[in-house]
Order: structure tokens, then C-alpha cells, then sequence
């Protein structure tokens, strides 16, 4: 078994979503944003009125892209704070660092779930504004966690033949090199395997195992490889540089954060379930099922977390690239534990170290 300790108490909060949902009812224990900045952000007041003014000009916003940050705490000891990717660019995660009032000198380390600019971009400018904060002075630099297989460039792509480039949609920008990542400020720490981070209270997965038949990876995806000094593209529909994150709450089970699920979030599930023997209580993230030529991945994956996974999640969290289609078909098939989270939102989530005592054993049907 992975050497993840179970926590106390886990809080999310999401930086980066392309959504934002400030009306849907949410269960206990979440939080929109606006009531966070009404209540905890010292909102300006409007001097006729006496009243907090909504702030429009310094709410959060939304972007291609994905960000959270995952606070672990075990009783008794002092909490760590991870954040996981960093959108897709310096403006989103600067405004909405402020927006929420992100401590980011307490920030440990960055996961980097995998190289696709629209979850790297923000790398820089995110070790920019901690190097920037009064406090980081007092705290050890913050350490970037990425899988060592950095690409040159990634593009996507027309399916079929991607002889001569002709095919190619759009490069993708470039990922932040390890000297720039340096150059910030950070702590470059490249793994391929599986990790325990924050103490133990935050499990970074090593790659992800394609076990389902019908999880085919990024149909569109290519990369750029030079051999023999000529470049050229080749098609790279597994994305074999993705990694989850997960941490294990007390009485509750797992919470998975998959930022993209470009290896399947079904194979993701599995793979933590086989790891770690807990069941999962929270799917957190993009399930990548947008677009038509993924239309036939949504069936089965919905069966799958509604139908063969026992006990089924508690909350699925559909995020980023999941797609209205496939939001559509969670909701249907697990009602309200399917939640409309989006950027700006807080997760608090309370272990109960004597429920963990009879926590049901997972199993895949």
C-alpha cells in the first residue's frame, strides 16, 4: 500500500475552472464565492446603503484551464497547502489569487497533473506573485512536482495522417522549461513514479495504467520529436506523462483530483482503488469527455461511476474540459451527488476517525 496518511480535514478551493456557478443550491460543506467574499473578504461598503457591494471588478473569472488548492490537515499537526496546476496563462491565476485571497506563501509545492499549457501556463506568474508576498521571506522556496517527460511542443490535430503538418489545428503554447521555473524562484522536483507530498497527506500517482477498452486517450493529440536533427509530428494519443492527485479523509474515503483525464477517469478510479483499498468519496476535475468524436466514452463511464463502482462516489465534481453532454448524463444518473462546481467555490470536507473504523472495502463490479 502507497504511504498516504488519512487527514482530519481537506479544503478545496478552485482558482482556475472555465466555469463559473454562483446559483445552483450545493450540499453542506460547500461554498459559492460569493457568499466567501461577502462574508470573509472585507468587502467594500457602500456609505449610503451601509451594505457590502458585490464586487464585480475583483470576483474571480473563468479560463480554459484547471486549479485548486488542496489544504490537508491530520489533527494536532500544522496544515499543508498543494496547488494543483495552474491554469492557462498569467492573467486568470493572478486575478483569481487575488480575488480569493490565496495565501500563497504558504503554498508547499505545485503538482503539475501533466504538459498542456492550459494547466502549466500559470507556473511562472503563480511563483512570481509568492516570491512577490511579504511573508515568502519566511518560508523554503515552493517545489514544482512534474513528470520528467517534458515535450518540446504538443499540438492537436485532425484525426488521421499528420504527414507534413497539414493536419494541425493549433500548437499548443509552450510549457515553462525548467531553467524558467527555476529562474522564478521554484524547486524543480521531476518523478515518474508514484509519491507521497505534504507530509504524507497528499499522494501524487505515478503513470496511469490504460486498463479500459473504451478510454482511448486524446484522439487529436500529436507532438513535436526531432530525429537526427529533422522535427517533425508524430501522433501521441496517450498522454503517458498524466498523473492524479488523491488524499484520504478520514471516514469519507478518497477525494481525486484529475485534471484532465486524458488517460480516462475510469483508469484513474481503478488505479486508486487498486492502490490504495479505500473507497473513493470525491471526483474532482476535468473527465475529458467533450466533443463528439468522445460522445461514446460517456455511456460507460457514467455506468461506471454510477453502476460498477460500490460504493459509488459521494460527489462527482464535473469540471474544465468534462463537456455539457457528459455533465448532463452524471447529473441524470447520480442526481445530486453530481455537483455544478466551478471557480471560486470552497470544499471543506470534516474526517470522522470512528466511522473510519467500518468504512466499506471498495469493489468493481
Amino acid at each position: 500500500m502507497a504511504p498516504l496518511r488519512t487527514v482530519d480535514k481537506f479544503v478545496a478551493t478552485f482558482i482556475v475552472d472555465n466555469c463559473i456557478e454562483w446559483m445552483t443550491k450545493l450540499p453542506p460543506g460547500f461554498t459559492h464565492e460569493v457568499p466567501q467574499h461577502l462574508q470573509d473578504h472585507n468587502p467594500p461598503i457602500d456609505p449610503v446603503t451601509n451594505t457590502p457591494f458585490i464586487d464585480l471588478e475583483n470576483y474571480c473569472c473563468g479560463a480554459h484551464g484547471f486549479s485548486a488548492l488542496i489544504e490537508t490537515q491530520i489533527e494536532g499537526e500544522s496544515p499543508h497547502y498543494t496547488l494543483f496546476d495552474t491554469g492557462p496563462e498569467s492573467k486568470s491565476i493572478a486575478r483569481n489569487i487575488a480575488a480569493m485571497h490565496i495565501p500563497t506563501h504558504q503554498i508547499e509545492r505545485v503538482i503539475l497533473s501533466h504538459w498542456h499549457s492550459d494547466h502549466s501556463g500559470g507556473i511562472l506568474t503563480f511563483l512570481r506573485i509568492r516570491s512577490a508576498s511579504e511573508h515568502a521571506q519566511d518560508m523554503p522556496p515552493c517545489v514544482v512536482d512534474v513528470h520528467p517527460d517534458r515535450p518540446t511542443a504538443r499540438a492537436v490535430a485532425f484525426q488521421g495522417p499528420v504527414a507534413g503538418g497539414r493536419p494541425v489545428i493549433g500548437r499548443l503554447p509552450s510549457d515553462p522549461t525548467f531553467e524558467e521555473i527555476r529562474a522564478a524562484g521554484g524547486v524543480v522536483q521531476a518523478s515518474g513514479e508514484g509519491h507521497a507530498v505534504a507530509d504524507g497527506t497528499v499522494w501524487v500517482s505515478g503513470e496511469i495504467p490504460r486498463v479500459t477498452q473504451f478510454e482511448g486517450g486524446l484522439l487529436s493529440g500529436i507532438r513535436w520529436v526531432e530525429k537526427e536533427g529533422r522535427g517533425e509530428w508524430i501522433k501521441e494519443e496517450q498522454l503517458m506523462d498524466e498523473r492524479y492527485a488523491a488524499v484520504d479523509v478520514a471516514g469519507k474515503g478518497l477525494i481525486l483530483f484529475s485534471a484532465c483525464s486524458h488517460a480516462g477517469i475510469v483508469n484513474v478510479v481503478k488505479d486508486a482503488v487498486k492502490t490504495f483499498s479505500r473507497p473513493v468519496y470525491m471526483i474532482i476535475g476535468g473527465l475529458h469527455l467533450a466533443g463528439a468524436e468522445l460522445m461514446p466514452r460517456i455511456d460507460p463511464t457514467v455506468d461506471f461511476l454510477a453502476n460498477r463502482l460500490r460504493p459509488s462516489p459521494t460527489y462527482v465534481l464535473p469540471m474544465h474540459c468534462t463537456g455539457f453532454a457528459a455533465k448532463v448524463a452524471l447529473e441524470h444518473a447520480l442526481g445530486k451527488a453530481c455537483v455544478p462546481a466551478g471557480v471560486g467555490h470552497k470544499v471543506t470536507v470534516d474526517g470522522d476517525r470512528e466511522a473510519d473504523k467500518i468504512l466499506s472495502s471498495p469493489s468493481i463490479q
